[in-house]
């Protein structure tokens, strides 16, 4: 199964809550995943190898006096998806904005063991 269609079938396990797209063009891929609640502080996107780790939590809080019956929002995400072979680490950038994470990473050669910094 070419890499491509690997990261789309991954994207299909990702859990109900988690709604993600991937993008590509001549000299890059974008992946676009909803983590309602989450914020960069909360979110961790590494690429080791040919394979790229996203870890994100929601971050909420829980308003004075009140207490939870029941929690349905909880969110905690841990999940490796395969990279195409011709994508790379190298000038990787993401953001985090109003729960929505972007990953832009180009196209290039080999891929090194790499952190994403999340802006």
């Amino acid at each position: 199964m070419p890499m491509r269609e690997a990261m789309r079938e991954a994207l299909r396990d990702l859990p109900e809550s988690v709604f993600a797209d991937v993008l590509e063009r001549d000299d890059a891929y974008l992946l676009v995943i909803d983590l309602p609640g989450a914020t960069t502080d909360t979110v961790d996107v590494s690429v080791r190898g040919a394979r790229l780790r996203i870890e994100a939590r929601r971050a909420k809080s829980l308003p004075e006096g009140f207490e939870y019956l029941e929690e349905g929002r909880a969110l905690f995400l841990d999940s490796e998806l395969p990279l195409p072979p011709d994508a790379t680490a190298d000038g990787a950038e993401g953001t985090v904005e109003h729960g929505v994470l972007e990953l832009r990473l180009p196209k290039a050669g080999d891929t090194d063991d790499r952190t994403i910094q999340i802006s």
